[in-house]
């Protein structure tokens, strides 16, 4: 039993080694741009968009769009991150060198999202570093913070892993982050309040689920939110569940990994 304890450690940190070298090795491509990326959104919509629409609960519309910009930083990145990793191991197939391996799954599950995990919290260090020349940097609750982006970036880096496992060809990656991911993010209240949306599209933003991650981060770091800050945190576990335990099944009937 003591002996296959350390055959998973030893197998989860060399997972995770290899995530992290995977990404450390080019971070010109992979930590510059979302700094470039976030830049431009406070100079444009910061700045220039933000002057005409003025301060929003007090806050400058620079500052208060900044929590959900980061949380987008990280979340697209710890996505990212997995499901390309994890179809590149599917291409090359090494992914079947762990299958036949005496490593468990949740082994193999754990050593992918926390390399994702690494390298959204890496890219969020890096967006916060470049926002201290736009925007007043506050922390309602650090501990609240770390745990809201903890909590965020493992649960794209499972979907991350998901879609790794039904990716089929390099366009299949793509899929979600371009016609789920992008639209949810945008529509989950990072550039807007929506008190300032009408009744009935109040309504329909409260079923975006990315809403609730924003909000309790902008909570974490404004102390604000449009919604229940107790009911946000039930759906981030909820879900961080509910997709841990699909990452679990699809892996241990090896969908998209066995032929």
């Amino acid at each position: 039993m003591e002996n296959n304890f350390s055959l998973q450690i030893i197998a989860y940190n060399t997972i995770v080694r290899k995530e992290v070298l995977r990404f450390s090795r080019i971070w010109k491509q992979t930590l510059i741009p979302p700094v470039i990326t976030n830049i431009l959104y406070f100079i444009i919509f910061g700045n220039l968009i933000g002057e005409r629409i003025g301060q929003i609960n007090s806050f400058t519309y620079t500052d208060f769009i900044f929590p959900g910009l980061l949380l987008m930083s990280v979340i697209t990145h710890s996505y990212t991150n997995t499901v390309s990793s994890l179809y590149i191991s599917k291409y090359h197939r090494y992914i079947e060198e762990l299958l036949v391996s005496p490593i468990q799954n949740y082994t193999i599950l754990a050593g992918f999202i926390t390399g994702g995990v690494i390298r959204g919290l890496a890219v969020g260090v890096v967006v916060i570093l470049a926002a201290q020349f736009f925007v007043n940097f506050t922390v309602h609750s650090i501990l609240l913070m770390l745990i809201v982006i903890l909590l965020s970036s493992t649960l794209f880096s499972m979907c991350g892993f998901l879609n790794g496992l039904f990716a089929n060809d390099w366009d299949d990656i793509n899929v979600i982050p371009t016609f789920i991911m992008t639209p949810l993010t945008y529509l989950g209240g990072i550039f807007f309040s929506i008190s300032m949306l009408p009744e009935v599209w109040q309504d329909i933003a409260l079923v975006n689920p990315i809403l609730y991650l924003i909000n309790a981060l902008r909570y974490s770091m404004l102390g604000i939110t449009d919604v229940s800050i107790i009911f946000a945190f039930f759906i981030i576990l909820i879900f961080n569940i509910f997709i841990f335990a699909l990452c679990m099944y699809f892996l241990s009937i090896g969908k998209g990994l066995r032929t």
